[in-house]
């Protein structure tokens, strides 16, 4: 549990409680945990594993100390996969698949794929080449987990390649999304630098469908994928969130990323609305930034909450509070527009609906306050609708309508992958790594339908 002592605090202090939690394995270690390994043939690793990495080949060359053997074979698979290391819920994919569960505890997978991963950053490795020009050109809409992997694919392939980035940054969730204390930024930095030296263009601050137009795009490139990712949390719909200590918990935890540390929460009670990954992110940030007390509030249980198990753990162990069946239905500010405190009710679950989940509704007369000093928003995010439509693209709910075989969306020319397919019962897990693959699958897809003639380099 992080413990902060208030007394004389910094900005300084209070960054340290930043740095990257997991410590890295020795050599030693790392050679001790690769020897464990039984090196299975058909590996139930693998198959766990979204994105198809040859775990026991890249665990065998560790133990042989061929490093950059090791981070080659999990880059060809996964190519952010020295994130994915540090982010992935390990336990419930390949680790959860060792067959060492059975008798003593299974292989350090993740920990192993960082070592390899980190050598390589460490020595500054460029691993992979672009393939012979094909004459080919393809946009893709979002420097994400999912248009970076397609990026990557696409610029192997041949093919020109060109990433419109709304923001300063590539990287997307990786880069503004994920804690520094799981997964430092000169990571994701490290992986664009990679894709970028195939050759990709990366135009950063560029906004589709406003900086340049959707009719531009379609126009001058022979295909188009929108990996888009999500939006800003949406709006709780109660009064109060207005007030002077409201946060969006996506841009609290990006200015945690990108900005100095700030001493705004110490000492200071926290409500976090929601138990999702980024509501545990915002929890556990909070009691980094020195708060004396956060609680999430989850309107429905533990059991239906969509936070990774490891990452619920995590929390209780910073010492925060879960408020089950807990819905906000106000939030209270003082005299000069101040959050002091929230006011929730009691819910209930009905029997389970025609999409399996239970509704929570509220009981009444269980209203009741609690006093805080800060309230983040984390129920779910938004969708671009706006420039799905500007695509012409049919979607429901802002989630796009592709074949699932081949990513293709209602436009022929148009692709689509990652955050931005997921829900509404669609595409399975919302997880780093499957919006990966699903790139690495939707670049496949292209190569298919454009089936270009090799023609020699510029």
């Amino acid at each position: 549990m992080v413990s902060v002592n208030h007394a004389k605090i910094s900005s300084d202090d209070l960054s340290l409680n930043f740095q990257e939690i997991v410590p890295d394995l020795t050599k030693q270690e790392a050679l001790d945990e690769a020897n464990r390994c039984l090196y299975c043939y058909d590996a139930p690793c693998i198959k766990a594993c979204p994105t198809g990495i040859d775990i026991p080949s890249f665990i065998k060359k560790i133990a042989s100390g061929n490093l950059k053997g090791s981070a080659k074979t999990i880059l060809t698979a996964n190519p952010i996969g020295a994130s994915c290391s540090r982010v992935c819920p390990t336990e419930e994919l390949c680790e959860g698949a060792c067959v060492l569960n059975h008798s003593t505890k299974p292989i350090k997978i993740g920990n192993l794929q960082r070592y390899a991963t980190d050598w390589a950053i460490k020595n500054e490795q460029s691993l992979f080449k672009a393939g012979k020009k094909n004459g080919k050109t393809v946009a893709i809409v979002g420097a994400g987990p999912a248009g970076l992997s397609a990026a990557r694919e696409l610029a192997l392939l041949g093919y020109e390649v060109t990433i419109f980035e709304a923001e300063e940054k590539a990287g997307g969730l990786n880069t503004y999304g994920i804690v520094p204390f799981r997964l430092p930024l000169h990571i994701s930095y490290w992986e664009v630098k990679q894709i970028e030296s195939l050759n990709v263009t990366i135009r950063t601050n560029t906004r589709v469908g406003q900086d340049i137009s959707v009719g531009e795009i379609l126009k001058n490139y022979d295909a188009i994928i929108l990996a888009i990712g999500m939006s800003k949390v949406p709006a709780l719909g109660i009064n109060g969130e207005d007030l002077a200590g409201v946060f969006d918990a996506i841009e609290f935890v990006r200015e945690t990323k990108t900005k100095p540390i700030s001493e705004a929460l110490l000492g200071k009670k926290v409500a976090v609305i929601g138990a999702g990954n980024t509501a545990i992110d915002a929890a556990t940030s909070s009691v980094r930034l020195g708060a004396d007390n956060v609680k999430i509030l989850y309107r429905r249980t533990s059991e239906e909450m969509t936070a990774y198990e490891f990452e619920y753990e995590f929390a209780k162990q910073d010492g925060v509070e879960f408020r089950w069946l807990t819905a906000p239905i106000r939030i209270l500010g003082d005299e000069q527009g101040n959050v002091n405190g929230i006011e929730c009710i009691k819910m209930e679950l009905t029997e389970p609906d025609d999409d399996g989940r239970r509704r929570p509704v509220p009981i009444s007369g269980t209203e009741f306050i609690l006093e805080v000093d800060a309230v983040i928003k984390a129920n779910g995010q938004s969708r671009y609708v706006e420039l799905i439509e500007q695509f012409n693209l049919e979607h429901k709910g802002g989630v796009v309508k592709i074949n699932p075989e081949t990513y293709q969306t209602s436009k022929q020319k148009v692709f689509a992958c990652g955050d931005v397919i997921f829900g509404k019962g669609q595409q399975g897990d919302a997880m780093v790594v499957s919006a990966v693959q699903q790139g690495k699958e939707t670049a496949y897809s292209i190569h298919q339908l454009l089936k270009p003639s090799v023609v020699e380099s510029a």
